[in-house]
């Protein structure tokens, strides 16, 4: 009587060999190319423009390889309980807090207009509408602004999809503004700390929210998944 293979046999002979990989040498080795080229036809015209380049191309780098995104920043607490990606954005607010802070001081300590003072944010109605509607957007289209672009760097049709109607968003969003600074923001109060505590009392106010958002991200993780790492 002739013995049946057992179920693991079968499925070993049944299973397709792997493809080996194509080699991507070919493709990273014409985009260089064409990155030293595009940066050479830039410098033609304005130096400058091979730095934003170049800053570019290393600000991508860095977000795909961290895969840094705000989008996962705040969906992955609920959704799978890591807040590993929340931290991240919590230390790159932290950072960014003390070069603004010194960028805006020197030029408030040497008598100059601080810069970015025109574009201190109205806290209105609008502000929440376009909160809720920007953070319902991202996380049905997977990313924000800045995990969109990455995405599309990877070749995500999802991603180069939300990317139009990004663009499109915003553009519209752009023409209203007129009617939505006239109807809504017109005399919503706008909020620069330094103006209400002081510089050294803004820092101080801006990093005890970062830390204890921080303490309560660590304390969610423990509750969510039994560890804080």
């Amino acid at each position: 009587m002739e013995q049946q293979a057992s179920p693991a046999v079968k499925s070993t002979r049944t299973r397709a060999p792997r493809k080996p990989k194509k080699s991507q040498l070919p493709i990273a080795l014409l985009a260089t190319a064409l990155v030293i080229g595009f940066g050479f036809y830039l410098s033609q015209y304005n130096d400058k423009m091979v730095v934003y380049l170049l800053f570019g191309l290393a600000f991508g780098v860095v977000l795909q390889r961290a895969r840094f995104c705000f989008t996962a920043s705040m969906r992955d607490p609920w959704i799978t309980g890591s807040t590993s990606v929340t931290r991240a954005v919590l230390i790159a607010c932290s950072l960014a807090t003390i070069g603004f802070t010194a960028i805006k001081y020197s030029a408030f300590a040497a008598g100059n207009p601080i810069p970015g003072m025109d574009n201190v944010g109205q806290i209105s109605l609008a502000l929440i509408i376009g909160a809720v509607i920007f953070g319902i957007g991202m996380v049905i289209a997977g990313g924000c602004a800045s995990g969109t672009l990455m995405r599309v760097g990877e070749g995500f049709t999802m991603q180069m999809l939300s990317l139009v109607f990004f663009v499109i968003g915003s553009l519209w969003g752009a023409h209203d503004m007129g009617w939505w600074r006239t109807a809504v923001i017109k005399d919503a109060p706008a909020v620069f700390l330094p103006d209400v505590f002081g510089w050294l009392g803004a820092l101080l106010v801006q990093f005890l929210i970062i830390v204890l958002l921080y303490i309560a991200s660590v304390k969610w993780q423990q509750k969510k998944m039994g560890s804080g790492e």
